[in-house]
C-alpha cells in the first residue's frame, strides 16, 4: 500500500526479544501484530516474589542485574524459544533445566513463563527507538550509548545530528 508522507528514516535494525530482557536475535523481517512483532516478549524470567526480572525496578520489574548477557531465539512459527547462556549452553524455555540454571547463575530463584495476565511489554507493544535520539543520548552522557540496552524492536536511522526529533511526531502516524 503505498504511503503518502515525509520520509523521517530508513529501518537501520529489526529485533525480537522472545525471552524479555534477554539479548534477542537480529531479524531481516517480521509478522507484526496488535500485541507487537511476532514471537516478541512473549516469555519472560520470573523472580520468587512474581517480579518479571528486567533492568529497572517498577511494581512489575524487578532488577536482575546481568541477564542482557543471555540471549534468546525463537522461530517465526510460535515454537518456544530457546535460551543461549553467556557461556553458549541452549536450554528450550519451557525445559525446567532453564530456569534451574539462570537460578545458580544469579544465585537467586528464577523460573522462565510465557506471559499471561501481566503484560511483559512495557508500555507498548513495538519500541521503535531513533538513532538522532541516541546521538542526543550519548551527547548528554558524554560517551557513546549502546542501542542494545534499550532493547528496541526498532532502529531507524534518522541521521546523526543529536536530537530528539520524535516528539515532533505526536498525533502523527508513522509507517513503515
Amino acid at each position: 500500500m503505498p504511503h503518502e508522507g515525509t520520509p523521517v528514516g530508513r529501518i537501520q535494525a529489526l529485533y525480537r526479544y522472545p525471552v524479555k530482557s534477554t539479548s534477542g536475535q537480529s531479524l531481516r523481517g517480521a509478522d507484526v501484530t496488535e500485541q507487537g512483532l511476532r514471537n516478541d516478549r512473549r516469555w519472560a524470567v520470573y523472580t520468587r516474589d512474581g517480579g518479571i526480572a528486567s533492568g529497572k525496578r517498577t511494581y512489575r520489574f524487578r532488577p536482575v542485574a546481568g541477564l542482557m548477557n543471555w540471549s534468546s531465539t525463537a522461530e517465526d512459527d510460535g515454537g518456544i524459544p530457546v535460551l543461549s547462556s553467556p557461556e553458549g549452553v541452549l536450554y528450550r524455555a519451557d525445559d525446567p533445566a532453564a530456569s534451574e540454571a539462570l537460578s545458580a547463575a544469579f544465585g537467586q530463584e528464577l523460573s522462565v513463563r510465557p506471559e499471561s495476565t501481566v503484560q511483559h511489554h512495557d508500555e507498548s507493544p513495538l519500541h521503535v527507538l531513533t538513532t538522532s535520539s541516541l546521538a542526543a543520548l550519548s551527547d548528554l552522557a558524554g560517551a557513546a550509548v549502546d542501542h542494545r540496552r534499550f532493547r528496541a524492536n526498532i532502529i531507524l536511522d534518522t541521521g546523526a545530528e543529536p536530537e530528539f526529533l520524535e516528539t515532533g511526531w505526536l498525533d502523527a502516524e508513522l509507517t513503515l
